[in-house]
């Protein structure tokens, strides 16, 4: 174009450079302000807009410097996908092939990882795929169109760390959830279970190795420190921050395991041994506790005719099936599934009869269950299932007698009192109560057998239709098994106490004592969790506003809470120094962490049981009793030093 002189006379413009196109300016604009990206997401102008992001995402592909804006239009881009998961926007203009080069780029060229700020651009790229990826099967086709699984790979190889690990995982599970992209994923099959299965396994002790136990805040990865914490607050928040991302991590993983095992995929590797009794050890735990973790795999499993025989194989696996299924834990009906897969299969069925007899056996009065109705009926039949053959299979004599005793009262029982008369369940009933009051007084005696024989009278006498009455007869005579020092006696009682109350599982002084006995035991996650539901009924049952956790129940979490810590295992492998790590054995730090864990899991957990919001105080003082009753509990206590437990007065 022609420009004028000082004369005013027109001139001729001998510059060929033709005039740069909107595209070209926001090219030049890139290159000197990548930051420019959240301006473009306020350009009102759609098309306008939609052509910045796709030179955007064009230049953070192949620019190689090295420049702090990137990291900050990342992080930009991992807040929006998580905000907006099933937004098309990006995905049409080519979001997943910017990921993918930036992935190769982290995982290839090393010394630009390190270098600037780009050690934090291959965890959030790999996060904006798994965010993009977790709704929609088209999104996750254009995914693996674009090249993001050899890059994932890379990461769930451990190319860089457990963080990256953690992002790979997920975007690596969602990818594999949908048919149409799992055999994409299935193409490095072998090794990826291969890798998934050590990565659930190990996760946890690399963790705390490399991070938790790491107690020298300089020493700790500093880009760690940033993503886990965003830069604000100190050790202790990114111990509990760091905890909640090392169980999404060992969850994550089995989801991916999940997705084979549904299809009956690589069952010959996940079906080890040796990998089975890990899965027992796996659980979402407080921080993670949407996630069925291991059982949830083993359920799968069951599902399988080979993973029956497999899992049949494995006392452990079956034991820890066995506590789950008599817990108040949330997964407590999938361990029941499996159970009961396992004794329907006539390949198995004798293989676990013998253990799973004695535990099953406890739920069959069990009414329902989440949205499973009559599973105790369905319990029944499966135990009975060719009863009169089965006898002669059994060899054990205790599960021929439990056998027995549930056919005697789910059927022979109900059979006599079907005609029962209401009248004639009334006399009943006030019988029972009278011999219950004889067995209460007896308690209070101190003849704690004499106890457990009325009770045992009252329990015979009483109808199947009085579940109420049933319920507290079993509940107080758990009580008395517990003085005894008896827990699995106390276990059963209370367990049939559970089943019986409405709803299940709701029952306040049932809870609490099963929670001691399996304390008494050693199970602390069963112990913990009744604690947890035992607390819940305190609490949602109390009027006042200003919500008391008894001090006794409070202790009970603060022990379990600390043995159940999610490294609990990996601190005593490696409570020790090196020239690498300090890993501080003192026992006052875990103490101080575990208590301000605990209150933090109390408050989340109770939220989850719909607990009131008000809650304000964790410890309040002893309960006292009223009258003498106390006072002569705590002398036989002393006297006779047995763990008199402080409901024992409310029987």
């Amino acid at each position: 174009m022609d420009s004028l002189n000082k004369k005013g006379k027109m001139t001729p413009n001998f510059n060929t450079t033709p005039p740069k196109t909107i595209n070209d300016m926001v090219t030049d604009q890139m290159r000197n302000n990548p930051c420019c990206f959240f301006c473009i997401m306020k350009e009102p102008d759609t098309s306008l807009r939609r052509s910045c992001l796709a030179t955007c995402f064009n230049e953070m592909s192949v620019i190689n410097r090295d420049d702090q804006q990137h990291v900050l239009v990342l992080s930009g881009l991992w807040n929006i996908a998580m905000a907006q998961p099933d937004d098309p926007e990006f995905i049409s203009l080519g979001i997943f092939d910017c990921m993918v080069s930036l992935l190769e780029k982290g995982t290839n060229d090393r010394s630009w990882l390190f270098r600037g700020q780009n050690i934090y651009i291959p965890y959030y790229a790999a996060h904006v795929i798994g965010s993009y990826t977790m709704n929609k099967v088209e999104f996750a086709e254009k995914a693996v169109v674009a090249g993001v699984i050899p890059p994932l790979m890379e990461l769930l190889r451990g190319k860089i760390s457990w963080v990256e690990q953690r992002v790979a995982v997920r975007a690596l599970g969602h990818l594999a959830s949908y048919e149409r992209t799992f055999e994409a994923v299935a193409a490095y099959e072998e090794e990826l279970v291969r890798l998934t299965m050590n990565l659930a396994s190990t996760c946890l002790d690399q963790v705390y190795t490399k991070f938790v136990g790491v107690k020298d805040e300089n020493k700790r990865s500093k880009y760690h420190c940033d993503l886990l914490t965003r830069g604000v607050g100190g050790l202790e928040m990114e111990n509990r921050k760091a905890e909640e991302w090392a169980s999404q991590l060992q969850c994550w993983s089995l989801y991916l395991l999940n997705c084979f095992a549904c299809k009956e995929r690589s069952l010959n590797l996940i079906c080890n041994q040796g990998f089975l009794v890990d899965l027992c050890g796996m659980w979402g735990g407080l921080v993670n506790h949407s996630s069925p973790a291991g059982v949830g795999l083993i359920r799968i499993l069951c599902y399988s005719k080979y993973g029956r025989q497999n899992i049949s194989e494995s006392k452990q696996v079956l034991e820890n099936l066995c506590h789950l299924s008599r817990s108040s834990d949330d997964w407590q009906y999938m361990g029941i599934d499996c159970l009961l897969l396992l004794l329907k299969d006539i390949d198995t069925r004798y293989k676990v009869i013998e253990i799973v007899t004695m535990f099953l056996i406890d739920l069959v009065e069990l009414k329902s269950l989440g949205d499973r109705s009559n599973l105790g009926e369905t319990i029944t039949k499966t135990l009975l299932l060719d009863y009169k053959q089965s006898k002669f299979r059994i060899k054990n004599s205790h599960v021929l007698k439990a056998l027995q005793q549930t056919w005697e009262l789910k059927e022979e029982r109900r059979k006599r009192e079907k005609t029962m008369s209401v009248e004639k369940i009334e006399e009943k009933r006030v019988l029972v109560n009278l011999i219950k009051q004889q067995a209460n007084h007896v308690f209070w005696l101190g003849d704690v057998e004499e106890a457990i024989k009325m009770y045992n009278e009252a329990l015979d006498t009483c109808p199947l239709k009085l579940r109420k009455e049933r319920m507290v007869l079993y509940s107080n005579r758990a009580q008395c098994y517990l003085l005894l020092r008896d827990p699995d006696a106390a276990i059963r009682d209370s367990t049939r106490a559970l089943c019986l109350s409405n709803p299940t599982n709701s029952h306040g002084k049932s809870l609490w004592r099963r929670s001691q006995a399996y304390d008494m035991k050693g199970l602390a996650k069963e112990s913990l969790m009744d604690c947890i539901m035992f607390i819940n009924s305190v609490t949602t049952t109390t009027t006042n506003k200003r919500v008391k956790i008894p001090y006794y129940a409070a202790r009970m979490i603060s022990k379990q809470m600390e043995a159940t810590w999610l490294f609990v295992n990996a601190k005593s492998k490696f409570t020790r120094s090196d020239d690498d790590y300090e890993i501080s054995s003192n026992e006052d730090d875990h103490q101080l962490e575990c208590d301000e864990m605990m209150r933090q899991m109390m408050m989340m957990m109770m939220e989850k049981k719909s607990i009131a919001s008000g809650l304000s105080t964790i410890i309040e003082e002893p309960l006292i009793a009223k009258g003498k009753n106390w006072r002569e509990m705590e002398r036989a206590r002393r006297r006779n030093k047995t763990a008199f437990n402080v409901m024992a007065r409310s029987m």
